[in-house]
């Protein structure tokens, strides 16, 4: 009999593991739907074809054998050159490696997503996920080479897995390894993104996921801080070096400068000119806007951790570049829109969910009504009515047949109180989203052709470079110089400004081994030691080169 019970309650412990996985399953597939069309949406949209940019050719080039590899300054850090290692060291086909990263942050995304199972419904994850993918910035940065993408999904992955952590030990690997991705690709941002985690798990004395978000940054930056010591006179200096190349990092109010970006500007430095069209900056006071919402409606249903903690790490990791830098870029506040997101896709759901007004008394919603999922309890199971015991046969004198009881007439059921949210609100929060999804859209197309247009005249450049005999190995200096030589398969150089790497002087011996050239834009001046090379124009710039033996 022990044995007996003791299959019993095996089975019925695998059983009930079954239907948990499946259950898991279920509420994880709109999820795995959303990072499937963002995936699609990338390659279709940005497409594979799209060059290299100036900080990707910087990136790639550190890990591949096309091109020597160019100035790497005190602020980057290489998580992304071992990210693209696998594709770039053995090939230098963009397409491919445009496919490989757009198929990879899919992934990233739904594991981030993955993070908040059991935190949230199935729905807004996938809303959340789906607000974040459509955003003209996440889907142009997404197959990238570039680090604010894979910062904004270890950073969403992170906060769900220290909400988690008390209680599933699983989820503080989850937290080790979003830490360790944050900090390998930039290690700042990193601590800023994580500022809420440290702060919560000093005060609510989250000792074991304290210490496993320390140890994931630290083991993150090593390498960097490793490389601090090594090639920019330690920590300090590289730290001071970086605030220098960024402009000095002090108080600029820069909040100006993203919206001038939002129209398409991947790089907004100088930041002049007209803000955007209003439509196309309307989505930006959006997002907060319904994140804070979400507080109000976690509040209600006694949630507020869910919500306020994403939406404080948002505010830590958008703060330096609103606040403390004195440029744009729409890149920069990836992490911020990934974790707004969480907030704001609840407040959505909440607005589309149909609730009901319950009747004083009633503990269950009306027939055919619908509660929303942040005020649903779980229901109370009436209690079986007691069977009477079967009685003995006895034999009894005849008695007088009982009375039977007046008949009552069947009550009528309740009348369903009308809903409590009008059905135009739901209209209207749907045409808000197809407007905004018309509108990235729109932004994405327009700055997709304007880059495809600039790396089309680098090519240009260097294929005239090609033709003149500039040919590897080679050197290429001055204007965009690190996007051409990399395309020419050239070294590059620059006597001043963040990416400086050499003098005229080197310049000049340089001429004496290989050959060199110098872009300048149309209508200025070349350097001194440049005035009396060859020259031709090729497109806004134009090119002097020198030969070996033909140099001064």
């Amino acid at each position: 009999m022990a044995g007996s019970a003791h299959a019993t309650l095996t089975a019925a412990s695998r059983e009930g593991a079954r239907r948990a996985s499946a259950g898991s399953a279920r509420a994880g597939r709109p999820s795995a739907a959303v990072a499937a069309v963002f995936t699609l949406a990338q390659l279709v949209l940005v497409g594979p074809g799209l060059g290299l940019g100036w900080d990707e050719t910087v990136y790639v080039s550190q890990v591949s054998g096309h091109a020597p590899a160019s100035f790497f300054s005190a602020p980057r850090a290489r998580g992304v050159s071992l990210l693209v290692a696998p594709v770039a060291a053995w090939s230098s086909s963009t397409v491919l490696l445009r496919v490989y990263l757009a198929v990879l942050s899919g992934l990233a995304l739904f594991l981030a997503l993955r993070a908040w199972r059991g935190l949230l419904p199935g729905r807004v994850l996938a809303l959340a996920g789906a607000l974040f993918a459509s955003l003209w910035v996440t889907l142009f940065y997404g197959p990238q080479a570039m680090p604010n993408y894979w910062v904004a999904v270890a950073a969403l992955a992170a906060a769900g897995c220290f909400l988690r952590a008390r209680a599933e030990r699983t989820a503080l690997w989850g937290l080790a390894g979003s830490a360790v991705l944050m900090a390998w690709m930039r290690p700042v941002d990193a601590v800023w993104a994580t500022l809420p985690l440290l702060a919560v798990g000093l005060a609510r004395r989250h000792g074991r996921a304290l210490l496993v978000l320390l140890a994931g940054l630290a083991a993150g930056a090593a390498e960097w801080v490793i490389e601090a010591y090594a090639s920019y006179g330690g920590l300090a200096r590289r730290l001071s070096d970086g605030s220098e190349i960024q402009g000095g990092l002090g108080w600029h109010l820069a909040v100006v400068d993203q919206l001038r970006s939002l129209g398409g500007r991947t790089l907004c430095r100088p930041c002049t000119g007209a803000l955007p069209h209003p439509l196309l900056t309307l989505w930006w006071f959006a997002l907060p806007l319904l994140a804070v919402l979400a507080l109000a409606v976690a509040a209600r249903a006694r949630r507020t951790t869910s919500t306020a903690l994403p939406l404080a790490c948002a505010a830590t990791a958008a703060f330096p570049y609103l606040f403390l830098i004195g440029y744009a870029a729409p890149r920069f506040l990836l992490p911020a829109y990934a974790l707004l997101a969480i907030p704001a896709a609840t407040t959505l759901t909440h607005l589309l969910t149909p609730s009901f007004t319950r009747p004083q008394g009633q503990a269950t919603p009306p027939a055919g009504g619908r509660t929303p999922w942040w005020a649903r309890r779980p229901a109370l199971r009436p209690a079986r009515r007691p069977q009477p015991r079967r009685a003995r046969r006895v034999l009894r004198c005849p008695a007088q047949p009982p009375t039977a009881a007046p008949a009552q007439p069947p009550a009528s059921p309740p009348a369903a109180p009308p809903p409590s949210r009008h059905p135009l609100v739901a209209v209207l929060v749907c045409a808000a989203l197809v407007a905004h999804l018309a509108v990235q859209l729109a932004v994405l197309v327009h700055t997709v052709g304007k880059t495809a247009a600039a790396h089309r005249e680098w090519a240009r450049t260097a294929g005239e470079l090609g033709r003149r005999g500039v040919r590897p190995p080679c050197l290429v200096t001055g204007h965009e110089a690190i996007p051409v030589a990399f395309a020419a398969g050239c070294s590059s150089g620059a006597t001043a400004g963040p990416n400086a790497n050499t003098t005229e002087d080197g310049i000049i011996r340089t001429t004496r081994r290989m050959p060199v050239a110098t872009l300048v834009p149309a209508g200025s001046a070349p350097p001194g030691y440049a005035r009396d090379w060859p020259s031709a124009a090729v497109g806004a710039v134009r090119l002097y080169y020198v030969l070996p033996g033909a140099g001064p």
